[in-house]
């Protein structure tokens, strides 16, 4: 059986760039979790919040629940004023309600998701109120272990990119298209380049 980290690193080595970084670096690896939901909602409680702030949002949210992670029904089941009660605005309690009404009605296990390709999996989770396509490329990434999705709307990948690639991003479509054919030498382990980019970019601060 192949080895799926050997085969990422011989892969992204061949960009001279991103070779430099595996070089320093440790190999990653990509999981694949249940409770789909949950992370899905996590991902939106942490929008625009600091590390720190977000972790004490997602404990005050588990304690609601005995410290257990919540079905969609019990989610649903959780007033709004409840969900605000633990430290999410008005729309994100919101948007987390949409999530759970959405995964109980349509789906949202990992065996739901086996069966679509990453764009489609994308456009099924956008459906949702409150779910971007940045947002579903977190979860593809971090909860369905995709292996070759590409954050281009990531702020801390656009900034590594620059970087680690000399780009200027004065000019915003020029570098979206800089970018773009930069990751296209990266398939299928997109995934992988964008881990290690997140890591290079924390430790280089």
């Amino acid at each position: 059986m192949a080895d799926p980290v050997n085969n990422y690193l011989v892969h992204l080595s061949r960009d001279r760039k991103m070779k430099k970084i595996l070089g320093i670096q440790e190999p990653v690896k990509l999981v694949r979790r249940s409770k789909v939901h949950f992370y899905l909602c996590a991902s939106i409680m942490s929008q625009q919040l600091s590390t720190r702030v977000a972790r004490v949002i997602h404990q005050r949210f588990l304690n609601l629940y005995g410290s257990k992670i919540p079905s969609p029904a019990m989610v649903l089941e959780t007033s709004a004023e409840m969900l605000r009660s633990v430290g999410l605005s008005r729309a994100k309690a919101s948007y987390i309600h949409n999530v759970s009404r959405f995964a109980l009605e349509k789906g949202m296990s990992q065996r739901d998701f086996a069966k679509m390709g990453d764009e489609e999996a994308i456009s099924y989770l956008t459906q949702i109120k409150g779910v971007g396509r940045w947002t579903a490329e977190m979860l593809l990434i971090f909860t369905l272990g995709r292996q070759d999705v590409f954050a281009m709307d990531d702020l801390g990948i656009q900034q590594a990119m620059m970087k680690l690639y000399r780009l200027d991003n004065a000019d915003k479509k020029r570098f979206r298209q800089d970018i773009a054919n930069i990751s296209e030498k990266w398939r299928p382990f997109r995934s992988y380049a964008c881990l290690h980019l997140w890591r290079w970019k924390d430790k280089a601060k």
